[in-house]
C-alpha cells in the first residue's frame, strides 16, 4: 500500500490501529479509558489535517467553482458552478472548529447568485448540498458554535441566501399533482421534459424544505415539499407496494401513480427511507406518520429482503426486489442502510432493528476488509449463481464479487459505522472507521487534494479519477472525524434524545422540538 506525505503521528497511529484492538467490557479502567481518549483526540486531528488538505488544494485551485480536479489542479462545475465544495464544507468546517475557514466561507455565500447558471438543475442535489449547507451553517452558527464566525451580517445570509435558493426552485412543484421535476432550467422555468421522477429525488426533499419554513416562518416551503411526498406515504395503485412500506422506484408527475414496483434500498430510492425516520427525529409530533411507514418498511425488509451470502452467511446484505424475485446485488449507497436501521431502534427503542443494523454494518464493512486497499466498491452482488471465474476464490473467501470496481469517495459505510459506535459505545467501531480513513489517505490522497479510484481491489487502486466530490468534505471527513471527535449536542446519541438530526448530505439540522 503505498504511503502518503503525511505526518509522522498520522503514520504511526496507523500502524498502531492495525497492531491491537480495544478492550469491549463495559468496565474499563480509567487508565485504558483515558489511553482511548488520548488516541481518539490524535485520530480526529488527523482526520482534521486531512480536511485541510484537501480545502487548501480546492480554494487555491478551484475555487469559487464546484470542485477540485486533484491529478491536474484544474476544477469542475458540475454543480450548476455555485461552490459546491464551499457549501458543503461549511458545517464540517464548524463542527471541526476551525474559523478562517469558516469565515472563508460564510463570507463567500452572500456573493452567490442562485438565479445565474448555463446548465440544468437538480433540485435533488441543489437541495441537500446547497439549501442543506447553508441552513445547517445558520442552524450551528446562531446556536452552539455562535461566535465561530466573525461577520454576523454574513451569517444571517445564510438564511437569506436559502430563501433565495428556495424561491428560485420552487417552481419546480408546479405540476397537476404537486409533485416536482427534478431537472430544472431555472432560466426559463422549463424542465427537462420527463414525464416521472424517481422515489429518493421526490422522498429527499422534505427535511430542508421543512426546516427553511421552521426558520423562516413561511409555511410554503414545508407545504410544497410535503405534498410531493404525500403520493409517496400512500402510494398508489396497491401493486406498487409489494410488501407494506417497500415501494416502487418512479411515480409519474402529471398523475401520482407509482411506474412500477421495483424495491431498492440502492441509488435512486434510498434515501427517501432514510428521511422517513429522519423526519420523525426533527418533529415527532407532526411527522408520526412517517416514523409509520418506516416501521413498516424496515419490517418488511428484515422479513423479505434481508439476504446472505451462501458462501458466508454470518453477513447480511439488504437485496433488491424486481420483477417479483430478490436481485442479489448491492451498492456503497446502499451501505447507509446499517445507520438507518441503527437510528430508527435507538429512537424508537426496538433492539430488533438495532441487532439487524449491526448485521448490516458488518456486511458493509466486510467489502472494505476483504479488498487490496481496504476501500470497499462502487457495486458488488453475492448472486452465487452469477460468481465470474475470475472471482470464485475471492467470492468463496469473502462472501461477495465486485461488480464496479471504482471508489469515488463515497461516504456510507463509515457513516452507518458512526451510527454503530455512537448508539454502542463499541471501540471496535471507531477502529474500523479509522482503518477505512488510513486507507483512503493511502490510496486516494494527491499533492492537493483526494480523487477517486478505479479499482479498490488491487494494490494502489489502479487509476486515479481527476475529481473529488464536494461529499468529500460534507460527508466522509465529517464522519471520520466525528466519531472520534468528543460528544457535542450535535452528535448522534446513545439513549435516543436527539437535539439535531443529519440530512443525507451530513448536514446536522437542530430538530424542531428543541429550542
Amino acid at each position: 500500500m503505498r504511503v502518503p506525505s503525511l505526518s509522522l503521528s498520522l503514520t504511526a497511529l496507523s500502524l498502531a490501529g492495525h497492531a491491537f484492538s480495544y478492550p469491549h467490557s463495559v468496565e474499563q479502567t480509567g487508565a485504558v479509558q483515558r489511553r482511548q481518549d488520548a488516541k481518539a483526540s490524535e485520530r480526529a486531528e488527523a482526520v482534521k489535517e486531512a480536511f485541510k488538505h484537501a480545502w487548501k488544494g480546492y480554494r487555491q485551485y478551484a475555487f469559487p467553482h464546484d470542485e477540485l480536479h486533484p491529478e491536474s489542479n484544474g476544477y469542475g462545475d458540475s454543480r450548476n458552478g455555485w461552490g459546491a465544495s464551499a457549501v458543503d464544507a461549511l458545517s464540517t468546517a464548524l463542527v471541526m472548529r476551525i474559523p478562517e475557514i469558516v469565515d472563508d466561507i460564510v463570507n463567500y455565500i452572500p456573493t452567490i447568485d442562485y438565479s445565474k447558471t448555463s446548465s440544468l438543475v437538480s433540485l435533488f442535489e441543489t437541495t441537500i448540498r446547497y439549501l442543506g449547507g447553508m441552513l445547517s451553517g445558520y442552524d450551528l452558527l446562531t446556536g452552539p458554535l455562535n461566535g465561530l464566525a466573525s461577520n454576523p451580517d454574513a451569517v444571517e445570509a445564510l438564511l437569506t441566501q436559502s430563501k433565495n435558493l428556495a424561491n428560485i426552485l420552487k417552481f419546480a412543484f408546479d405540476t397537476p399533482t404537486g409533485i416536482p421535476y427534478n431537472n430544472l432550467n431555472i432560466s426559463s422555468g422549463g424542465n427537462d421534459g420527463s414525464t416521472s421522477n424517481g422515489l429518493a429525488t421526490i422522498g429527499t426533499l422534505v427535511l430542508e424544505w421543512t426546516r427553511l419554513s421552521d426558520l423562516t416562518g413561511d409555511s410554503q416551503y414545508a407545504e410544497l415539499s410535503q405534498k410531493g411526498e404525500s403520493y409517496l406515504l400512500k402510494p398508489m395503485p396497491p401493486t406498487a407496494e409489494p410488501f407494506p412500506g417497500l415501494v416502487g422506484s418512479n411515480v409519474n408527475i402529471d398523475t401520482g401513480l407509482f411506474e412500477d414496483a421495483q424495491v431498492s434500498w440502492g441509488g435512486g430510492d434510498d434515501s427517501f427511507y432514510e428521511y422517513l425516520i429522519k423526519m420523525y427525529v426533527y418533529d415527532p409530533n407532526r411527522f408520526a406518520s412517517y416514523k409509520d411507514r418506516w416501521v413498516a418498511a424496515a419490517d418488511s425488509t428484515i422479513a423479505h429482503l434481508k439476504s446472505s451470502p451462501a458462501s458466508r452467511p454470518d453477513l447480511t446484505f439488504i437485496a433488491n426486489y424486481i420483477n417479483g424475485k430478490l436481485d442479489l446485488n448491492s451498492q456503497h449507497l446502499t451501505c447507509f442502510d446499517g445507520g438507518s436501521f441503527l437510528l430508527g431502534g435507538q429512537v424508537l427503542k426496538r433492539q430488533e432493528y438495532i441487532d439487524f443494523g449491526l448485521e448490516l454494518v458488518n456486511g458493509c464493512y466486510a467489502t472494505y476488509a476483504q479488498t487490496a486497499t481496504h476501500i470497499g466498491p462502487e457495486q458488488f452482488s453475492w448472486d452465487a449463481a452469477s460468481v465470474p471465474t475470475s472471482q470464485k476464490a475471492f467470492y468463496n473467501k469473502t462472501g461477495f464479487y465486485i461488480t464496479n470496481s471504482a471508489y469515488v469517495l463515497r461516504p456510507e459505510v463509515i457513516e452507518s459505522i458512526y451510527y454503530a459506535y455512537r448508539i454502542t459505545g463499541d471501540q471496535k467501531y471507531r477502529d474500523w472507521a479509522w482503518d477505512a480513513f488510513v486507507a483512503i489517505n493511502a490510496t486516494t490522497r494527491t499533492d492537493s487534494g483526494f480523487a477517486g479510484i478505479s479499482n479498490v481491489n488491487t494494490p494502489g487502486g489502479g487509476s486515479k479519477y481527476d475529481n473529488q466530490e464536494s461529499f468529500l468534505f460534507a460527508e466522509v471527513l465529517k464522519y471520520c472525524y466525528l466519531i472520534h471527535a468528543p460528544d457535542d449536542e450535535w452528535q448522534v446519541n446513545h439513549d435516543g434524545s436527539n437535539s439535531w438530526v443529519f440530512n443525507t448530505e451530513a448536514h446536522p439540522f437542530k430538530v424542531a422540538a428543541k429550542k
